[in-house]
């Protein structure tokens, strides 16, 4: 983590920043830095040198062609420093290692037949990482692993409140991986951890007020982002869009009695609807776009109609300037993004959709396990004095 030499608090303050600006906006020069942090070049040259020193940043001579008088270095974040990302889902375990420069270092799925208990994910998080330790992580620094749930989680400490479909009840999954692994560890809510990404790294960024929903093998879950903070609630539990009850216009579009948004706009149900079995997004993705079934097609208008509903209702609510959708419903949007945009847009107060954008998740597949690796990087790296 940042430690500063001086030990005062706006030393730390200070490197946390500078590491943090090359971190998110990639790398810069010293005098880029300066501009950026409005700090000093000597106090910058100083950070810059501490940061080295900790194995946190490089620094490379920048391309001589075209510059005139003596060239700032480039400070860049040292790729050897990584995190671990972790999703459990009902079908899977997914797993990644994203460095400090933004690179997907690796990534691995691991099917699963059976439920996931918090005990065995630690297990398998444990069992990987020793297997990556002479493979893609060798030479480099991992600062800790951070897990992606599909429920609540206390924000306080890290507990999983529950996880319906894992059938996780007040689990510590965090001590669990760090016991298995030696390394810190971060729990947060998958939703929040994939809105975080996004608005970091991917279709969200340069926003300051998003509302992102998450779909996934256990449901649909949501997080909100106002003015440029989290919202997470007094528990921390805010934005779980899946639980709401949702607005059907059309009776025949209801399948569960009194269902939440999740019983109906599910990816389960689209499974079904193409005969699938439990397959990874894009191949939900490839099986949507080809088909030729009209059940398929109904099931997809279906769940569509209601989704736009959904996301009409959060945008007169929030008034977010971008809605972001991931998983499987990012691969429902995409089948007609325009379409279900009027969709929305007709259900929404005009003021509210003046500048209201509706996107598909930028960083795909990998939107949760980066999420989860930031939570690391913010914790360890960047802490608050």
């Amino acid at each position: 983590m940042v430690t500063a030499s001086r030990g005062d608090g706006m030393r730390r303050a200070n490197l946390a920043l500078v590491l943090r600006t090359v971190h998110r906006e990639g790398p810069r020069s010293r005098a880029a830095l300066t501009e950026a942090t409005g700090l000093n070049r000597s106090t910058i040259a100083d950070l810059v040198g501490e940061l080295v020193g900790d194995g946190l940043v490089v620094e490379r001579a920048p391309d001589p062609v075209g510059r005139v008088g003596r060239p700032s270095p480039t400070v860049s974040p040292d790729p050897r420093v990584v995190a671990i990302g972790v999703n459990p889902e009902v079908d899977a375990l997914d797993i990644g290692a994203f460095a400090l420069d933004g690179t997907a270092v690796a990534r691995e799925r691991l099917p699963q037949t059976g439920l996931l208990t918090p005990e065995r994910t630690a297990e398998l998080v444990g069992e990987r990482l020793a297997a990556w330790a002479d493979g893609p992580l060798r030479g480099r620094r991992t600062v800790g692993v951070g897990v992606a749930v599909p429920g609540p989680v206390r924000a306080a400490d890290g507990l999983v409140r529950t996880a319906p479909h894992l059938e996780w009840t007040d689990a510590a999954i965090g001590t669990l991986v760090t016991e298995a692994t030696g390394l810190p560890a971060r729990v947060g809510n998958d939703a929040a951890l994939g809105a975080l990404a996004e608005y970091l790294f991917g279709a969200a960024r340069g926003a300051h007020d998003v509302v992102y929903l998450n779909g996934g093998a256990s449901g649909i879950g949501g997080a909100v982002i106002v003015g440029g903070t989290p919202l997470g609630g007094a528990g921390g539990y805010a934005g779980e869009f899946g639980q709401n009850r949702p607005g059907i216009v059309d009776a025949a579009d209801r399948r569960a009695a009194d269902g939440v948004l999740e019983d109906e706009v599910s990816r389960a149900r689209l499974l079904a609807a193409l005969h699938l079995d439990a397959v990874d997004d894009s191949v939900l993705a490839e099986a949507l776009a080809s088909t030729d079934d009209p059940g398929a097609h109904a099931e997809t208008a279906r769940q569509r109609r209601i989704l736009a509903t959904a996301l009409a209702n959060a945008a007169n609510v929030l008034n977010p300037a971008v809605i972001v959708l991931g998983g499987f419903l990012a691969t429902l949007a995409a089948l007609d993004l325009d379409g279900l945009d009027a969709a929305v847009r007709a259900q929404t107060m005009p003021a509210c959709a003046e500048d209201l954008r509706l996107r598909v998740a930028a960083l795909g597949e990998n939107r949760l396990l980066v999420g989860a690796a930031e939570a690391v990087f913010e914790a360890e790296l960047f802490p608050t004095p």
